[in-house]
């Protein structure tokens, strides 16, 4: 009886131990030669990127006065406002004038990484402290894109003063001539200009040229492509881009807020 006893309590005490036996966490199962799973990501960004790239010439509309255009290696940001995303993917920037809803320094930190280049006009760069100033008639050749500064002013209001040395720019990119034209009314330069595949005019009114402005612009300078912009923020909707679009004597485009079309 004595014997069973003791062996009854070893079974007990058998079974208490392995009870209390510690569990090995994962990181104890894993062998020296097993690293931990990688975590996959691809910033969708950098995706969208690549596919823009593949497309050829692509112009992007961000909403009010803002562009983007990619082109290969070139991505290009003209007055980045209001962007919800941080792609740090520019290679080239450019500012029109200091007005905040074309200036905004949140929204060019949004979009630059350590090589990019900022070219605006010369009170951009005052307070950027870097950068390269450019004015009308000033020529900035760059890797893959040409720039030539023209003059963006009211000649008969006082928002846009021409002593301001505002600009808008030509861009030259895969062989396409590129005006944008900034905060303007019809001018002089404006009219000068040749040999323009797409015309980006601002049709909002007030500040800049109305619709019908922007109509007899084209008249003027005789654009391939004419797209609105400068309206659906502060001042301007989509009734004036079609009135625009309607009196142009071009092909016109009207794009909505992050529309991407391809420049054949």
């Amino acid at each position: 009886m004595q014997n069973l006893r003791f062996a009854i309590s070893i079974i007990i005490l058998g079974v208490i131990l392995s009870g209390c036996k510690k569990e090995p966490t994962p990181q104890e199962t894993m062998t020296s030669t097993e690293a931990p799973p990688k975590k996959q990501e691809e910033p969708q960004k950098e995706e969208e990127t690549r596919k823009e790239a593949a497309m050829g010439l692509t112009l992007q509309w961000l909403g009010h006065a803002s562009f983007k255009i990619c082109h290969e290696d070139t991505i290009l940001y003209i007055d980045p406002w209001k962007l919800k995303d941080s792609p740090h993917d520019a290679t080239l920037v450019l500012v029109s004038h200091s007005h905040y809803d074309h200036y905004s320094p949140d929204d060019i930190a949004k979009v630059s990484g350590p090589d990019t280049k900022l070219i605006a006009s010369p009170d951009v760069i005052a307070k950027e402290k870097k950068g390269e100033s450019i004015m009308s008639g000033i020529i900035v050749k760059l890797d893959g894109v040409n720039l030539t500064g023209v003059a963006a002013y009211n000649p008969d209001k006082d928002f846009h003063p021409k002593s301001n040395n505002w600009v808008g720019f030509v861009i030259e990119i895969d062989s396409k001539r590129i005006y944008y034209a900034g905060d303007t009314d019809l001018t002089e330069e404006m009219k000068a200009l040749q040999n323009i595949d797409v015309a980006l005019l601002p049709v909002g009114g007030t500040y800049t040229m109305d619709a019908a402005e922007a109509a007899e612009a084209v008249e003027q300078f005789k654009p391939k492509m004419a797209i609105p912009y400068h309206w659906g923020d502060i001042v301007g909707g989509r009734s004036d881009a079609e009135q625009f679009a309607k009196a142009a004597k071009c092909e016109t485009k009207i794009l909505t807020p992050g529309e991407t079309i391809h420049l054949k």
